[in-house]
């Protein structure tokens, strides 16, 4: 792997793993193998090492004294404390933000809204590509509408839940959910719509409405992939 120094390195480790992990390519409740992985990307065992506990601050793996590292599991149970999370936080960074948000704000959600209608709603196992794009553009537009909170501390919190989130989203929404992508195109312009008003009350409203619908699909998409709490 490519980078300038030691740190440079780890960085690299570390986004790589957390990609592999967003995307589901590493599974909920595997074992990372310090080894494996540092032979996989030619760096040392420490550089591994580090970039793990990096990602256990972010939630995505635990470690455990003498059994090593694994992805984080996940569970029904998790899924609804993130999407409350979400609710919550999420709906005081909006609220702040039609507060605070100005004109070059408001635009900034209109250009994100046009990009993310521009580009219809993908699955993942209909095109991994067209989905990423789609899930790109849909985090975009998620983030625009939070960005004018101005709290730096708050947006970090909101980047941990959304991968979390997205996480989900992946790992469940291979199988049919019963939810059509108009509905979600409907939610999000419910939302726009009463940004635009400022009406932060509507705007949480609908902001909440469509995390829980989206809680409500993975649930249902899931099957047996989201297991019960258990320790690692």
């Amino acid at each position: 792997m490519d980078g300038d120094g030691p740190r440079s390195l780890t960085s690299a480790v570390q986004e790589r793993i957390r990609a592999d992990i967003l995307a589901t390519r590493l599974l909920p409740g595997q074992k990372l193998h310090i080894a494996g992985l540092a032979k996989q990307f030619s760096v040392s065992l420490a550089a591994v090492r580090e970039a793990l506990s990096r990602l256990v601050a972010d939630g995505l793996v635990q470690a455990a004294d003498q059994r090593g590292f694994r992805v984080s599991p996940v569970s029904l149970q998790d899924l609804a404390d993130v999407t409350r999370s979400r609710i919550e936080i999420e709906g005081l960074m909006l609220r702040r933000s039609i507060e605070l948000g100005d004109e070059a704000w408001l635009n900034a959600v209109e250009a994100a809204w046009s990009a993310l209608k521009a580009f219809p709603h993908r699955f993942p196992g209909d095109d991994p590509l067209q989905y990423d794009e789609w899930a790109k553009r849909h985090n975009a537009f998620h983030l625009v509408l939070v960005s004018g909170c101005d709290s730096p501390w708050l947006l970090r919190f909101r980047k941990l839940l959304h991968e979390q989130s997205e996480r989900y989203r992946r790992l469940s929404i291979r199988r049919d959910s019963g939810r059509d992508p108009a509905d979600v195109e409907v939610e999000h312009a419910a939302i726009v719509e009463a940004v635009i008003r400022r009406d932060a009350e509507a705007a949480i409203a609908a902001l909440a409405k469509h995390f829980t619908a989206t809680k409500d699909s993975v649930a249902i998409s899931s099957g047996g992939i989201l297991e019960v709490d258990r320790a690692v």
